[in-house]
C-alpha cells in the first residue's frame, strides 16, 4: 500500500491539464450544490480564504464562486480522497450555488430519456 492510500501528507494527483475535481456540498445539510475544478492554485487560495475558488476550463482563468453574483460559498471544510485526486468542499452558500438560479446545479433527474425538475 502506498502512502498515498493511508498517509498523512497531502500530495494531490492533478490530471493531466493540472486539475483535481471539486464537488462542493451543503456544509449543513450534506446535499450536492456543484461540481468544479481547482488547480493548485485555486486549492491553495481556497485554503487560504475559506472561499471556493475554482479553475475555469472555458476561461482558463481562475475564478472565485460567486464573484459577479454574490453568491459566494464560504468553505467549512475540504477533504480529499484516498487517491488525492478529488476533492470533497463542505460550504456554506451565500444564495443559489447554480448559475441558472437554482439552489443546486442538479435540479434535474433522469427518468428515462427526459429530465425532470426536482425540488
Amino acid at each position: 500500500m502506498t502512502s498515498r492510500d493511508t498517509g498523512l501528507t497531502l500530495n494531490p494527483k492533478f490530471d493531466a491539464d493540472g486539475l483535481l475535481t471539486a464537488v462542493c456540498v451543503d456544509a449543513d445539510t450534506g446535499a450536492p450544490l456543484m461540481v468544479a475544478h481547482m488547480n493548485a492554485d485555486a486549492l491553495r487560495l481556497t485554503l487560504e480564504t475559506k472561499e471556493a475558488i475554482f479553475w475555469s476550463r472555458s476561461r482558463a482563468a481562475i475564478w472565485k464562486k460567486g464573484e459577479t453574483s454574490g453568491n459566494v460559498l464560504r468553505v467549512v471544510e475540504v477533504r480529499i480522497d484516498c487517491d488525492q485526486d478529488a476533492l470533497w468542499v463542505r460550504c456554506v452558500p451565500a444564495g443559489p450555488a447554480c448559475h441558472t438560479g437554482a439552489t443546486s446545479c442538479f435540479f434535474r433527474r433522469i427518468e428515462g430519456d427526459r429530465l425532470v425538475p426536482v425540488a
